[in-house]
C-alpha cells in the first residue's frame, strides 16, 4: 500500500483542526536515524484501507517525493465519530 503524504508546516491544536475540517488529519513519523517529521494525510484514503491486514504490517507513505517504509505504531480515534485525529507511524 501507498500512500501520498505532504509535509506539516503549520503545527498545534488551531492547525489539526483545520486539517480535519479539509478532509485530512495529522500524523507523525519517527523511529530510526532521522528526525521525526510531521504530516498531513488525507483522511478518506486510510479510512478504507485500515480494515485490512496488510495496513498494520507495513506501508509506503511518499513524503515530498520520498518513499519512506512504515508501520503505524498508534492510532487516534474521535470518541463517537467513525474517524480517525491522528496517527503514529514507526520507520521500519
Amino acid at each position: 500500500m501507498k500512500f501520498e503524504a505532504v509535509v506539516r508546516t503549520e503545527l498545534g491544536k488551531g492547525a489539526s483542526r483545520r486539517l480535519r475540517h479539509t478532509g485530512n488529519f495529522p500524523a507523525i513519523v519517527y523511529g530510526g536515524s532521522e528526525a521525526p517529521v510531521s504530516i498531513t494525510l488525507n483522511h478518506n484514503d486510510i479510512v478504507n484501507q485500515m480494515d485490512k491486514p496488510a495496513f498494520y504490517e507495513g506501508i509506503v507513505l511518499v513524503i515530498d517525493g520520498a518513499e519512506v517504509k512504515v508501520k503505524p505504531q498508534d492510532v487516534q480515534r474521535h470518541a463517537f465519530k467513525p474517524k480517525v485525529e491522528h496517527m503514529d507511524f514507526i520507520r521500519i
